[in-house]
């Protein structure tokens, strides 16, 4: 059984950073975040495989990345020039099996482990 604890949410005003952490006990395979804003869906916003290979959604590549300390087994995700849109609960998630396609980082039926979440305010 996989167990995830995020951390490193926050406030902070348009234009700023956050980092988040997850850190995983027991066997991951690839690792996610996603995000879910009031009534909206579930969304992914960027994942790593196994192999390091990383996958963004449009509305965050080039402002946030992706990566993974495996001596640890931390999943992080830096994200810079925020925007009030990223307001939102940011999840992370595992998975144990293995994905085919690269693009499965980001669509949350792909993972079964996910943490509590963590909030992320971003504010003008």
């Amino acid at each position: 059984q996989v167990q995830l604890v995020e951390s490193g949410g926050g406030s902070v005003q348009a234009g700023g950073s956050l980092r988040l952490s997850c850190t995983a006990s027991g066997y991951t395979n690839s690792m996610g975040w996603f995000r879910q804003a009031p009534g909206k869906e579930r969304e992914g916003v960027g994942g790593i495989d196994k192999a390091g290979r990383t996958s963004y959604a449009a509305s965050v590549k080039g402002r946030f990345t992706v990566s993974k300390d495996n001596t640890k087994n931390i999943l992080y995700l830096q994200m810079n020039s925020l925007k009030p849109e990223d307001t939102a609960m940011y999840y992370c998630a595992a998975e144990d099996r293995g994905l085919w396609f690269l693009s499965w980082l980001l669509v949350p039926t792909k993972f079964n482990y996910w943490g509590q979440g963590t909030q992320v305010t971003v504010s003008l």
